[in-house]
């Protein structure tokens, strides 16, 4: 992005952006910011997403070092998930975009109804 106020957003930010932000990321981060949680948890806290997007969502964050991969010695083997440092710094940006879209929402549904209404959706 531009420091002169200018906003620009470059490919890597576009790329990552759309990587943390999108709607199983935020399920998870959502989950872990409270605890770790092994896989299997995940799934029933985040019962719509399939195990194959919950392992590629897992996959993106833990290679943003959003979050890290904990091999648990049990018998069987388990894995456990949690925030890191760097992860955790993401809540205060997200909160604001949260409130945000809390504060404009009726304004956004009008203007979806409006938009709708012209376009015969």
């Amino acid at each position: 992005m531009a420091t002169s106020g200018e906003l620009r957003i470059e490919a890597p930010h576009r790329e990552l952006l759309d990587q943390i932000l999108d709607k199983w990321s935020l399920s998870v981060l959502n989950e872990l910011c409270e605890r770790p949680c092994r896989f299997n948890e995940l799934r029933r806290a985040i019962p719509q997403v399939t195990q194959k997007s919950l392992t590629a969502t897992l996959r993106r964050l833990e290679r943003n070092g959003v979050i890290e991969r904990e091999v648990v010695s049990t018998r069987p083997v388990a894995v456990r998930y949690r925030i890191t440092p760097l992860g955790k710094t993401l809540r205060p940006p997200i909160d604001v975009l949260l409130a945000w879209a809390s504060r404009h929402m009726p304004a956004i549904e009008h203007a979806r109804e409006t938009f709708d209404g012209m376009s015969g959706s």
